[in-house]
């Protein structure tokens, strides 16, 4: 697009450049927040890391016992009927959050089983409750990276092309009307000097 060289466009550009100034600090904000909540994101994934670490090492005390002929399936224990997530909104990002794991409950008789059974399975519960937080921190954090590489693209093209093309623009256009206004002068005053000659 050709730049126009008059005086509504050095006003429409002029009215551009002050707005990209006012928008820009807000983006600024976006972004530091958006980097902030992204680190939170993986402190929180290397605490619930640790956290399934724990689960999985109290699941290994129980491996003797898996190894045993029962009459029960363990793993039916510990098999996941859905995630409750909630969704929350940080800087303009639909985040979730986790809430719990619904798991299928196992029909059995409580006389039918080893009593380590109920231990056993509240820890394979406990494991699998880790690893779906786990994976809801992960989603979350995906969310708030893909978020934050959008804003850092607009935040670059406000920085380093936008406003400094309005200002280029708005500098070209006033040495253009500069240029002019001056020339204006040089007429008028040689105009001038032929009309006194004319008289004289």
């Amino acid at each position: 697009m050709t730049l126009k060289l008059t005086k509504n466009e050095l006003r429409s550009q002029q009215t551009r450049f002050v707005q990209f100034l006012r928008y820009l600090p807000t983006l600024q904000l976006k972004k530091a927040m958006l980097q902030f909540e992204v680190g939170m994101a993986a402190a929180e994934i290397q605490s619930l890391t640790e956290e399934w670490r724990t689960a999985w090492v109290r699941v290994e005390g129980f491996s003797p016992f898996l190894l045993e002929k029962v009459t029960v399936n363990l793993v039916e224990y510990a098999d996941v009927l859905h995630v409750k997530k909630s969704y929350e909104n940080i800087a303009g990002v639909e985040i979730p959050i986790f809430q719990k794991v619904v798991f299928r409950e196992p029909e059995y008789f409580l006389f039918d089983t080893p009593p380590w059974t109920e231990g056993a399975s509240a820890f394979l519960r406990e494991l699998v409750t880790a690893r779906e937080k786990m994976n809801v921190a992960e989603e979350k954090k995906r969310s708030l990276e893909k978020e934050l590489r959008e804003v850092s693209i607009r935040v670059n093209l406000f920085e380093k092309v936008l406003i400094p093309r309005a200002q280029e623009n708005i500098k070209k256009i006033k040495i253009f009307l500069g240029d002019q206004q001056l020339s204006a002068v040089a007429q008028a005053k040689v105009a001038k000097k032929k009309i006194f000659l004319r008289g004289a």
